[in-house]
């Protein structure tokens, strides 16, 4: 099942209430994204990522997940 940038910009807002989120695509498989958010702080590139994926809910998971690719850049607010 295809999904959208505006689902997947919900999923982010819901675990990232305060971030400054942009996401872009629109074949239903292929995104990028942008999140940036104070709790990224102190943290390494794979942590925030995997942040990112948690709140994504299965979402990127294996063949049975809806999001194909994306495209991620995180990281702290300046």
């Amino acid at each position: 099942m295809a999904i959208t940038a505006q689902e997947i910009h919900d999923l982010l807002r819901e675990g990232f209430p305060d971030a400054k989120i942009n996401v872009q695509g629109d074949d239903g498989a292929h995104f990028a994204a942008e999140v940036i958010d104070e709790s990224f702080r102190g943290k390494n590139r794979v942590q925030q990522q995997r942040a990112v994926y948690a709140a994504l809910k299965g979402k990127m998971d294996g063949a049975n997940g809806d999001l194909h690719a994306l495209a991620l850049t995180t990281k702290a607010p300046d």
